[in-house]
């Protein structure tokens, strides 16, 4: 079999087994999109098929306790469960309280599908765009490493794939070794819903740089200031190690290093946008500096402390647009929002759903490089 993946011609050759999709409670939303561009692939393939999608449920007692509950058939089907860990809109009655799900609510829903699927689907995969407690990924001192057991307990529960879109820090896969997990960044599809939302900007390096908002996400950022040929500047958080603020260690001060910023576009890539508050502090520094357009890119948009500091950063100048993924809820008035970019990665998603599918590589959907020349190409 080729190597070439050929989404529209998927259902002509053989696969591992019958495709089909979970969405857990919070992740409908996602699901629904994948599932609308594999449809699509299969019409154009000949294969009329209203959706891949099994309906599922993790319906609750009074008492807060729960279950799973598939409502079809998954007997010799390669079964791909979609969950959002980070959605915090799902609720449910808990001795007549509204509860809202926490991650912790949604990987345990994660794990009663699974249950109710194991034994008799051919091969379960996950896709977590979002890994749940990624954000815990390293011990410092006596501290737990919450991804690396959940990561151990999904491969003890069978499942065989795991597909995640920009880790807080990917090494957390040496946990399982022996695990397929494959870490996706949406840097093309983050560069063409920008140029999408405004042709004009100019990657020239007189006119454009890249600055990483801190150490930990400089990966990211060197990814962007390569492919797009420009330079690549970064910040260094001080923090104050004596105190412990909202779970972490509050950052004392962003120290700058790099060329200057005057008169240019400034691009600054992240994996989340929690409280803000550092991106802000970052785009305020750059905008001291002499920015002319500061571009905030954050593949998690959460927002956990509301959108009027960025309402009224935008009205004061100092930040042009913020560029997220719909691979985790927003809440509703981002998305009305005019400063607000929203890029759809479902078809991304949809295209590794296709790749594992049929067991092929799927290095090329990786690593988007040619798919971002040719972007690029266009404007030249």
């Amino acid at each position: 079999m080729s190597n070439e993946i050929n989404p529209m011609a998927f259902f002509q050759e053989p696969s591992v087994a019958d495709l089909r999709l979970l969405a857990c409670p919070g992740a409908e939303e996602l699901t629904a999109l994948i599932d609308k561009h594999l449809v699509e692939w299969a019409k154009s393939a000949g294969v009329e098929k209203e959706s891949f999608i099994i309906p599922c449920e993790c319906p609750r007692f009074q008492s807060g306790d729960a279950k799973g509950l598939v409502k079809e058939s998954v007997r010799g089907d390669d079964i791909f469960i979609v969950v959002d860990p980070g959605n915090y809109s799902v609720t449910y009655n808990l001795f007549g309280y509204e509860n809202h799900l926490s991650p912790d609510d949604h990987f345990a829903n994660l794990k009663r599908l699974i249950q109710a699927v194991a034994g008799k689907a051919h091969r379960v995969s996950v896709i977590m765009p979002s890994l749940y407690g990624g954000r815990q990924h390293r011990r410092v001192v006596r501290e737990s490493l919450d991804c690396a057991v959940a990561l151990q307990e999904l491969q003890t529960m069978g499942v065989r794939n795991i597909i995640t879109f920009d880790a807080h820090d990917p090494r957390v896969q040496n946990a399982v070794p022996l695990l397929s997990f494959d870490n996706a960044m949406p840097t093309y599809q983050v560069l063409k819903s920008l140029l999408k939302k405004n042709p004009e900007i100019s990657f020239d390096k007189e006119k454009f740089i890249v600055v990483s908002p801190d150490e930990g996400a400089m990966s990211r950022n060197m990814y962007f200031s390569s492919v797009l040929g420009c330079n690549l500047g970064m910040f260094y958080k001080r923090r104050d190690y004596t105190r412990v603020v909202n779970g972490r260690n509050p950052i004392v001060a962003h120290e700058y290093l790099g060329e200057s910023v005057e008169d240019k576009t400034v691009f600054i890539a992240d994996d989340i946008i929690a409280s803000g508050e550092s991106m802000l502090e970052v785009a305020g520094n750059l905008k001291k500096r002499g920015a002319k357009r500061i571009i905030a890119n954050a593949t998690f948009p959460l927002f956990t402390s509301g959108l009027a500091k960025f309402d009224q950063a935008v009205a004061d100048g100092m930040l042009d647009y913020v560029v997220g993924t719909n691979l985790t809820y927003r809440m509703p008035d981002l998305l009305t929002r005019d400063w607000y970019v929203d890029v759809d990665v479902s078809k991304y998603a949809a295209y590794f759903v296709v790749a594992l599918n049929h067991d092929m590589s799927v290095s090329s959907i990786i690593d988007p490089i040619q798919k971002i020349e040719a972007l690029l190409a266009k404007r030249s």
